[in-house]
């Protein structure tokens, strides 16, 4: 009997993933990490590029702002909905074989857009595309657990939104002058090529583990699998911290990316296109710069998870209440300024929830935990979508009235977090006791 060093929390259990090391890292896991992360970053392209086309949409299909905001809410019902089944494939099938079908979904689904004669037709594909888009970033997750060391996986996960992120930015700053000079048809045709790439590059070059580290062979029996990974997943408290933090932190600037925010600066607060533009190009350069800094600090210090958390909700709250109750007609340019770099934290900050959920569960169950924890944030942005639309309708499109939903979803999710903190963070030093007890008793 000989002690080993103890494993960090969410590290392999010794015996399992290579004999309890962890993947190896270097060159070879950033090339095959990075193809993962380029699907994810063309899904995110897909994903909000009808935040850069909200008008031309209601132009083109002749829409009223519920009608519109049907957009994004189904293809977010879509992506929400899929997210538990996605975490179960991908502890089943592995990251290439789902990687591959959400690629081709999701490239369906933007060419069908392209080429949508009615809302209805429009309507499907963007179905399709949140359906492809939901089997992309669970996969990319469990790709860096796989290939990079545990103790990396806060900053493997921040690079990834990170990139993602950067598909926006192409969506704010390419994306909309190909619809505003090429047309509708074109911009997003052309889009789609994107996907041919990455689907090339998934097949030719995209594997699941390294070499010699592949996972134990799990029993998956049907039915009873299924409900065994969903409930001890839910069980753990956090797995269900983790889904909170990420509802709460992350449907404000998605809601704006990938809607609202457009049309709140033109005809709100009075911005001209270009710079509403500009506007939302900032809100992704501070997710960018943010993110960074939230995966250095989460990699370093555990306990500032929570901190990091609450002062981007808090951060949050503080701003859209500022904008919203100006006493003049328009915000001032620095105010929203300020808010849309506040509304960069947002992003980053959602990430922190798969860092409660992580180490809460073992390996074979890390896909179905990251499933459960995604939901949050996406249910979150669909509720506030719709919610935005319908309070338009009815107020005449008073904005001031309909981004208030913001503070109510926040103020749900805000209660969630302080009930469960404790409890999870209890869980996870118990499980790292245990662990620290089992390297002990692991024979040499």
């Amino acid at each position: 009997m000989s002690a080993t060093p103890a494993p960090a929390p969410g590290d392999p259990s010794p015996g399992s993933e290579g004999a309890g090391k962890d993947p190896l890292g270097g060159r070879k896991a950033v090339l095959v990490w990075s193809i993962g992360v380029a699907v994810y970053f063309v899904a995110v392209i897909f994903r909000t590029s009808l935040g850069v086309a909200g008008l031309d949409a209601a132009d083109r299909f002749h829409v009223n702002a519920s009608a519109l905001s049907t957009f994004s809410i189904l293809q977010l019902l879509v992506y929400a909905g899929m997210q538990i089944p996605v975490g179960l494939m991908v502890d089943r099938l592995g990251t290439k074989k789902v990687l591959t079908i959400g690629v081709v979904l999701f490239t369906v689904g933007q060419l069908g857009f392209a080429f949508s004669p009615s809302y209805g037709m429009a309507l499907a594909s963007r179905a399709l595309l949140g359906c492809g888009d939901a089997l992309t970033f669970i996969s990319v997750l469990r790709l860096g657990t796989r290939w990079f060391p545990a103790r990396r996986g806060p900053l493997v996960a921040q690079l990834a939104g990170l990139v993602g992120m950067a598909g926006n930015l192409v969506s704010t700053l390419v994306l909309a002058r190909m619809l505003h000079s090429l047309g509708w048809t074109t911009a997003f045709a052309g889009s789609a090529l994107c996907g041919v790439v990455v689907l090339v590059l998934t097949v030719l070059f995209l594997k699941d583990h390294p070499e010699g580290h592949a996972p134990e062979p799990v029993s998956h029996t049907g039915g009873a699998y299924v409900r065994r990974q969903i409930a001890l997943s839910w069980r753990e408290p956090g797995t269900r911290l983790g889904l909170w933090v990420h509802f709460t932190t992350q449907f404000p600037a998605m809601v704006f990316l990938l809607l609202w925010g457009l049309p709140f600066l033109v005809e709100a607060q009075g911005l001209s296109r270009a710079t509403a533009g500009e506007l939302l190009t900032l809100v992704v350069l501070s997710n960018m710069v943010i993110g960074l800094v939230y995966g250095q600090i989460v990699a370093r210090n555990h306990a500032a998870r929570l901190v990091l958390a609450l002062g981007t909700i808090g951060a949050t709250a503080t701003v859209w209440a500022a904008t919203l109750a100006y006493p003049g007609d328009h915000a001032p340019m620095w105010l929203l300024i300020v808010l849309c770099a506040v509304l960069g934290a947002c992003g980053p900050a959602s990430m922190i929830g798969f860092d409660f959920a992580r180490p809460a569960n073992p390996p074979e169950r890390q896909g179905t935990a990251s499933g459960i924890t995604n939901m949050g944030g996406f249910i979150a942005s669909m509720t506030t979508l719709l919610a935005i639309g319908v309070l338009l309708d009815a107020t005449g499109d008073d904005y001031r009235v309909a981004f208030s939903a913001v503070f109510v979803l926040e103020a749900v999710g805000l209660s969630q977090i302080l009930r469960l903190r404790r409890r999870a963070v209890r869980r996870e030093r118990e499980q790292l006791v245990a662990s620290r007890v089992e390297a002990v008793h692991v024979p040499a």
